[in-house]
This record gives structure tokens, C-alpha cells and sequence, in this order.
């Protein structure tokens, strides 16, 4: 199962929703909370509409508009999203409302938007889109699962243009509860210094990020997507060193023939040594990178990778903001990233020049 990137569009902590510009600027931040930078959203929607919308319900369907702009694509054959929290803004508000007003007198709007397929079906109403859509909520494989669903549906011959995305959002109340479990830092870190950190914990961020997956390449491709496995709780990392070979033979690749490989460390010194074990036993010959400093921890970040990865593979530059030592390729055609949450959820993605 493979398909083209013929268009793209992400909104991060960082001034990604444009893509002519490729992480130029990287945006220092200080705290271990990384807020989203959003885009004038009167472009994209009704100001009255808009009004009425939790910050990530907008965020999605901008990422959306920009995505299918860049591909230039009117009407998605199938609208397939992965997100591990939903709107989880709206879920409070609403869970607040009924505590507050003793059950009584409750608006559904919060409701309504709280449901983890809000902003699919939002992208669907603003586009008059009656064709498949579909949200999946499988934690850390949440956006694992909807591009597995947008290879198959092309593959099937369903459909011809995917829009694939994924969206999550982070709110204080949230923060404070992953914070009493041991998921950030209690000191604050640097997003520069991130990778330098031995402590527990990592900082949080929040994405949307949208791909329109092709059966046929455009003139605009960014990549090929050639492979996806997921490994739910590896015993160990010759198991996963195992997944990564039986990946890369199933397209007719071997370790030598990864030219960049891009790891999820995010500073957390519980789970980040299994990323350095791969990069020094399998790919000491690759070209290295990270990106978790530039977005946070959130369980749909592998879109944030993809993002790169593509970037990458399309204008053959590696930011020098997200290297790990030197680029030892200047010209990149295969890309493997490698991701995984809490050490649970573990994903692989074969990436190659379009």
C-alpha cells in the first residue's frame, strides 16, 4: 500500500502553516507548555461560525483549507482523522457545566462539539463533503490508524484523494493531571536544551496537522509514502531493531539504504535510550534528526514527523535547528521516522522521494 503527499499543511508551535517556509525561524520557548501558533482564522472561516468554535475545531479545518489549497483539491474523496483526546476544551466545559448548574439548564454546544469526530465532521459541513469520514482514537496509534485506513481505501480503489489528518489539543486542566502522573518536567527546559535533559518527564504540545494523500503523483508531491508498522510494547529493542529490518525488506530495502532517520526524543531519560540504541546499531551511517523540541509530546505527533519528513524530501534540505551531529547526505531519497508514546506505542514510517 503506497500513495503520494501531494499536499500538506500543519499548525505547531512553530510558523509552520506556511509552507514556503521550512522551520527558517525556529521559535524558542522557554516553558514546558507549548502553545500552538494559529493563523488569522478569518481567512478560512465565517467570523459569526468561528465564534461559536473551540480553538481546535478552527485549527483543523485552517489546517484543512491550507492543505487542500496546496494540493489543489476542491472535494476529498474521503475526510480520515486521527486524535487521541478530541476537543478536549469542549469536554471540560461541558463536564464543568453540569457540576456548576447541578445537571440542569445545560447547552448542548459543548456537548456537541466535545465529540472526538467534531472537526472531521466540521470539514465535511464547511465542504459539502458527503463522501467517507472517519475518526479514529487509538492513542498513540491514533494517526497511525487513520493513514493505515487512507493507504487501504486507495489501495482498494475507493478513492483517489485522501485528506488524512490529525489534531490535539492541551489545556491547563489536563496539563496538571498528566502532571501529577509524571509526564512533563518539573524544572523548565529549554526546547534548544530538550535534547541535553536527563531528568523524567518531557514538555507538552498540542498540533493539527492535514495530508492529501494521492493514488497518483501531482505535479506539487512532496513524497511517497511507502510503509507503515505499528510495535504495541516491544520486549526489547532487538524486537524492535527486528520490525524495523522486516519493514525495510518488505520494500526491498536494507539498514544502508536509509539515508535520514527521524527519532521521537523528547528529553524524557526513561524512554529516550531505546532511540540512541537504533541510531548507533542500525543507522550509525544515516543522517539524524528530532523534532519533539519543536512541537511537544502530544499522542498524534507523528503527524508533526511526517510533516518534516516530507518537507525534506521535497526541498532536500535538513534544518540545522533538528540535526543530531552532521548531514551526512546531501541527497535524501529514503526516510525512516521512528516514534513512539510512553514507550508503549511504537510506529515506523517509510517515507521516499516522490
Amino acid at each position: 500500500m503506497e500513495a503520494y503527499i501531494n499536499g500538506l499543511s500543519v499548525i505547531s508551535p512553530q510558523n509552520t502553516f506556511n509552507n514556503s517556509d521550512f522551520l527558517s525561524e525556529p521559535v524558542l520557548h522557554d516553558t514546558n507548555y507549548l502553545y500552538c501558533i494559529e493563523p488569522p482564522y478569518k481567512e478560512f472561516l465565517n467570523p459569526t461560525l468561528a465564534r461559536r468554535m473551540a480553538r481546535l475545531i478552527k485549527m483543523g479545518i485552517a489546517a484543512a483549507n491550507i492543505c487542500m489549497k496546496d494540493a489543489k483539491i476542491e472535494m476529498p474523496d474521503a475526510i480520515i482523522t486521527g486524535t487521541a483526546l478530541g476537543c478536549l476544551e469542549d469536554t471540560e466545559k461541558f463536564l464543568l457545566a453540569i457540576i456548576e448548574n447541578k445537571e440542569q439548564f445545560l447547552t448542548p454546544t459543548s456537548f456537541i462539539q466535545s465529540t472526538h469526530n467534531t472537526v472531521s465532521a466540521q470539514i465535511a459541513l464547511q465542504l459539502k463533503c458527503m463522501n467517507y469520514n472517519f475518526t479514529y482514537v487509538h492513542k498513540g496509534f491514533s494517526f497511525e490508524s487513520a493513514l493505515l485506513d487512507s493507504l487501504m481505501t486507495i489501495a482498494e480503489g475507493e478513492a483517489q484523494n485522501v485528506l488524512t489528518g490529525a489534531h490535539d489539543e492541551m489545556t491547563d486542566k489536563y496539563y496538571r493531571v498528566c502532571d501529577r502522573i509524571g509526564y512533563w518536567k518539573k524544572e523548565n527546559v529549554s526546547t534548544f536544551d530538550l535534547i541535553h535533559s536527563k531528568t523524567n518527564g518531557t514538555i507538552s504540545g498540542e498540533g493539527a496537522a492535514f495530508f492529501m494523500l494521492g493514488k497518483e503523483k501531482s505535479e506539487n508531491a512532496y513524497a511517497k509514502i511507502r510503509a507503515l508498522k505499528t510495535i504495541y510494547k516491544p520486549a526489547n529493542k532487538t524486537e524492535i531493531g527486528a520490525k524495523i529490518n522486516d519493514l525495510l525488506s518488505e520494500k526491498g530495502l536494507n539498514f544502508s539504504d536509509i539515508d535520514l532517520v527521524i527519532y521521537g526524543i523528547n528529553g524524557d531519560n526513561r524512554y529516550d535510550s531505546v532511540y540512541y540504541d537504533i541510531m548507533k546499531d542500525l543507522f550509525s551511517n544515516a543522517t539524524s534528526i528530532y523534532f519533539k523540541h519543536l512541537c511537544g509530546e502530544y499522542q498524534t505527533a507523528s503527524s508533526y514527523a511526517m510533516w518534516i519528513a516530507s518537507m525534506i524530501l521535497k526541498t532536500q534540505t535538513v534544518p540545522s535547528s533538528i540535526l543530531i551531529g552532521e548531514n551526512k547526505h546531501k541527497s535524501i531519497k529514503n526516510v525512516l521516522i521512528y516514534n513512539s508514546f510512553l514507550n508503549i506505542d511504537h510506529s515506523l514510517f517509510l517515507l521516499s522521494v516522490a
